[in-house]
């Protein structure tokens, strides 16, 4: 009798905020009016907690500046705890580089606006980021990268 392959399986088990912050540089960004340039700046990190679980931590960092000053620096580390059990090799970089950022980044997104508005600044609603395509285009810069150095 074959033995039976195992299921590959993957859940979230847990979301968390592990960091928040909202910085005012200065109060007089009050007097002015309101026209922002936002930098939004993202990333991500895993941790391999066990064999079988992942940390996943989704840094989203925003600084608005007006009128050429520092209005606000908002930043959430946005992290969860997936099973990834009995999922093939190949396929666990784009499921931590890509699937989980995509999962995380709704939560984080809520999060920064509610900072940002607690701050007294207007809503601030992040737009949808395709985590699958930064995905694709690291891999190819990697692989860029690698041919220029061998």
């Amino acid at each position: 009798m074959a033995e039976e392959q195992a299921q590959p399986q993957l859940a979230l088990e847990r979301i968390y905020v592990k960091d928040m912050s909202l910085e005012v540089p200065g109060a007089s960004v009050f007097t002015k009016e309101w026209n922002p340039e936002l930098d939004i700046n993202l990333s991500s990190n895993a941790e391999k907690l066990d064999d079988d679980h992942y940390q996943i931590v989704l840094t989203v960092s925003v600084t608005a500046k007006n009128a050429g000053e520092a209005a606000f620096i908002a930043e959430v580390h946005q992290a969860g705890i997936f099973l990834l059990k009995d999922i093939p090799e190949d396929q666990i970089g784009q499921i931590l580089g890509a699937y989980c950022p995509n999962v995380l980044f709704p939560y984080a997104r809520e999060v920064i606006s509610d900072i940002v508005t607690r701050g007294s600044f207007p809503q601030l609603l992040l737009a949808p980021v395709n985590f699958d395509q930064a995905y694709a285009q690291s891999q190819q810069q990697a692989q860029v990268d690698a041919q220029g150095n061998a």
